[in-house]
């Protein structure tokens, strides 16, 4: 602990903006939960037999540990980061193993009455090592492979062992944390690779219906998105404008003689066509490469192999890795199948509550989808859809104005830290606050599949609640001791 001089000095230097933005959100988020989980029968929204009055109690915890977090000396949030990180990895690996099975995942541990689950914290200790990690001594993502290796792992360990849970979406959610690497000098290939391989899934998994040339169209339509990138690398990335103009012609003939061919009655195999012609522009790349740099040829070429290779693989990840309610959930977020009483029910539902709200909405305890719980986990995933009936258009905007608000005050405190740890956590914070709220109000909306992923402050449950509390006070104490560490750079 510090000394009380100390301690008045961190409380007055606290980013108070934010303390306010976050007491908002949590209290419009208890009254959306008493909202959502309203009977007649039972009034009292702090009664602990509600949802709301429980969701309160874990405020009340939540406020207690974040008045501890600020009484802490900042500097044990770097000393501890490592081993704090490693008995967060040894929780999530116990509880592949102890943790009952609730609705096919093993992410729950229940101690009594009291059940947490390790994922929701493990985000703020993976945070706090991949910020030791970057303000550890001569460490730069620019000095090489080994650089990567060490920041990858931090990130996709706890993937691994979330995933062994099978709770797909909070995996999903460390994923963010590849921004961060970006900001931090990450090449803008690896995010532009990620966008281009989520493209190719969504287009070969959701246009199988029609058949072209012997394959889907879907399929069909990746070879020729290939092409094109391929054409695209070899002019911004290579600056090869001759090479990218000859590779260009070559598949504009390859195309057209498919279609000669397809006219004349021919049977094409469109696979092995195109996959022919893609390889040989490749070839063509390796001999006739204008002494472009070879290692932006060696990337371009590297990049066509993994994109034929994720064509393939696609089927396999689709059918053979993912659950059929996981397969039922992307198909209906894609429009391949509607299931409005299986697994689209709960969007369907979602959308009817929040079109039912208009832009005034039907008011407090009035919505009629919430009150009948024609929504399930009302409470929980989809609170929006109740501030969307109830509150309408307007009451909805409230929220990503606050939710806004507080990523540009974490951004912000981010830019204006004087090291490299506070900036990386405090990027890290943000990351995870944008993920979660694109990914909640986008399954909500029927954007995205729903894989279960809670709206920050707002959702029920006291791991989340506490969880992202943690998060946040941690960065407000780190940004609390920003004028005593500028001294030190």
């Amino acid at each position: 602990m510090e000394s009380r001089d100390t301690n008045i000095s961190v409380f007055g230097n606290v980013d108070w903006a934010t303390v306010l933005i976050y007491l908002a959100m949590v209290v419009f988020g208890i009254i959306s939960i008493y909202a959502a989980s309203y009977d007649f029968d039972k009034a009292s929204m702090l009664s602990l037999s509600e949802f709301s009055g429980k969701q309160f109690m874990w405020l009340g915890i939540s406020l207690g540990v974040a008045i501890c977090i600020l009484l802490l000396d900042h500097k044990i949030f770097d000393i501890y980061a490592y081993p704090a990180y490693i008995v967060i990895l040894l929780l999530l690996f116990v509880t592949i193993f102890i943790a009952p099975d609730i609705k096919g995942s093993r992410s729950w541990l229940v101690f009594g009455p009291v059940s947490f689950q390790p994922a929701e914290f493990g985000k703020t200790f993976t945070a706090l090592a991949l910020a030791k990690l970057f303000s550890s001594y001569n460490f730069s993502l620019n000095k090489g492979a080994k650089y990567y290796a060490q920041a990858l792992a931090i990130v996709f360990i706890p993937i691994l062992l979330i995933l062994g849970e099978r709770e797909t979406g909070s995996a999903l959610i460390y994923l963010s944390l590849m921004f961060v690497l970006y900001r931090e000098g990450m090449s803008g290939l690896v995010l532009f690779a990620a966008l281009i391989a989520i493209v190719y899934f969504v287009v070969v998994a959701k246009f199988t219906a029609t058949i072209i040339l012997g394959i889907p169209s879907g399929e069909l339509a990746v070879y020729i998105m290939i092409m094109m990138v391929n054409v695209g690398m070899l002019w911004v990335y290579c600056r090869s404008f001759v090479l990218g103009r000859n590779v260009l012609l070559g598949y504009i003939a390859a195309g057209l003689l498919a279609a000669l061919l397809s006219l004349l009655g021919v049977n094409v195999n469109g696979t092995i066509y195109f996959i022919s012609v893609i390889v040989l522009s490749l070839v063509y790349m390796v001999v006739f490469r204008f002494h472009e740099p070879v290692h932006k040829i060696a990337i371009t070429i590297a990049a066509a192999l993994a994109s034929i290779a994720l064509v393939f693989t696609v089927n396999i990840f689709f059918n053979k890795v993912l659950e059929p309610h996981q397969q039922m959930r992307i198909k209906v977020a894609l429009g391949i199948e509607e299931d409005l009483r299986g697994a689209g029910y709960n969007v369907n539902q979602a959308k009817i509550a929040i079109g039912s709200g208009g832009l005034t909405g039907n008011g407090f305890l009035n919505g009629t989808q919430t009150k009948l719980k024609y929504v399930p986990e009302q409470h929980t995933d989809f609170i929006f859809c109740t501030i969307g009936e109830e509150e309408g258009f307007w009451g909805s905007v409230l929220v990503l104005f606050l939710f806004t608000a507080l990523i540009l005050r974490v951004i912000t405190i981010a830019e204006r830290q004087p090291g490299t740890f506070g900036r990386v956590y405090a990027y890290c914070v943000a990351s995870y606050m944008i993920f979660h709220v694109c990914i909640n109000i986008g399954m909500v909306l029927g954007l995205c599949p729903v894989i279960g992923i809670p709206l920050p402050f707002f959702s029920y449950g006291g791991s989340a609640l506490l969880s992202f509390t943690i998060m946040l006070f941690i960065l407000l104490r780190i940004d609390a001791a920003r004028k005593e560490r500028e001294s030190y750079y």
